[in-house]
């Protein structure tokens, strides 16, 4: 085809310069690409490639589908024995709660009386701590246990505390929620000097506003209450009448600090339990001691909540999963109404289970029918 025949075909179209310009171009490609491709044609006179001969047949004559359906069936078995593993492992973890280790720690301090005072000794000092069943860390205790040991006073009380420091670093008291004067605060700098290695510091007060309260460090208090150095203070109301009962207290110190994520010093299966009877009540004192945020849950039952930070609640209120903050304390109730072992957890699941097995903020609430 002549050139001069397509510049007819394009002035007959009345096309542009520029789309006579255009069509020559593809013209052109499209006429290199026929050569191109005719170049690449074999001829008649070529024979066709021999074609890929197929896979030789697996031994005993199984078909390439019986082949595949063997093949899928070793990695099902291996998924399926990966399964098995797991939940040998999660059983095994279940079965062994509650696990017994070496210490205890949140035990009642008894105080020594002196002229019409109530006086409680805590030594801080390192010791091994088993958080876990052979899981051992370092920790920096008052009185050798984690938590510290729990201190019960009555509103209107006259309280002394004396705190020796044997740890190679100084430290102090803070009792956290309790209205006292400045200089019983327990801040080093602000309200005290710090209670240096081998020095002995007294803290001396009347015990003020009534509810669940902590004490712990107040210098390095990143390391020092990380590793231990926390306990409870309750004071309990001078009138109890008005104080709901309950058949069982019992406490949850949370911690997830250097030695992982705990209640009362342990982690899950080493946990305690509540155990209560059917129809009775149980009241729980949360206190968050650590650095993260725990949404507490109970399975099976509600909680009723009806006190913060020491303080009555106006309206108590009901949940299954209470949020517990840094520094928060919250009392419930429980009305252990539906027998069984119930799971109680933070439900920031990395807090309380893996792959292998449950471990740290797990515990349960046994109802005994």
């Amino acid at each position: 085809m002549s050139l001069d025949y397509i510049d007819e075909i394009v002035s007959s179209a009345e096309a542009t310069r520029e789309s006579r310009r255009a069509f020559l171009r593809h013209g052109a490609i499209a006429a290199i690409a026929g050569t191109v491709l005719a170049a690449c044609k074999p001829s008649s006179a070529q024979k066709p490639a021999q074609a890929v001969s197929s896979p030789p047949k697996p031994a005993g004559g199984a078909t390439g589908t019986d082949a595949y359906t063997a093949t899928a069936n070793v990695a099902a078995s291996a998924e399926r024995a990966a399964a098995d593993e797991m939940d040998r492992m999660h059983e095994a973890g279940i079965k062994a709660f509650p696990a017994k280790t070496s210490g205890r720690g949140n035990q009642l301090l008894a105080p020594t009386m002196v002229g019409g005072v109530k006086v409680f000794e805590l030594n801080a000092h390192k010791a091994k701590w088993e958080t876990a069943p052979g899981n051992f860390a370092e920790a920096w205790t008052y009185n050798g246990m984690v938590p510290g040991p729990q201190i019960r006073v009555r509103e209107g009380d006259r309280v002394r505390v004396i705190v020796k420091n044997d740890l190679p670093e100084s430290t102090a008291v803070h009792f956290h929620g309790l209205e006292l004067p400045n200089s019983q605060d327990g801040v080093p700098f602000i309200t005290q000097p710090p209670i240096k290695p081998g020095e002995t510091f007294t803290y001396e007060f009347t015990a003020p506003n009534p509810g669940s309260h902590m004490y712990h460090s107040h210098h390095n208090s990143t390391k020092q209450v990380s590793l231990g150095l926390l306990g409870a203070f309750i004071i309990e109301p001078r009138d109890k009448s008005k104080d709901p009962h309950a058949d069982v207290d019992h406490l949850f110190i949370l911690n997830d600090g250097l030695n992982g994520f705990t209640i009362n010093g342990k982690g899950f299966p080493a946990t305690e339990p509540i155990v209560a009877k059917l129809g009775q009540t149980v009241r729980i004192r949360f206190m968050n001691e650590g650095m993260m945020i725990h949404p507490m849950h109970l399975h099976g039952m509600h909680m009723t909540v009806i006190a913060k930070d020491g303080w009555t609640q106006p309206a108590p209120w009901r949940c299954d999963t209470l949020n517990v903050a840094p520094g928060e304390r919250y009392d419930v109730l429980v009305k252990c109404n539906n027998p069984g072992t119930w799971a109680f957890h933070c439900h920031i699941l990395p807090h309380a289970e893996s792959d292998h097995v449950m471990f740290g903020m797990v515990t349960a609430l046994i109802v005994q029918s």
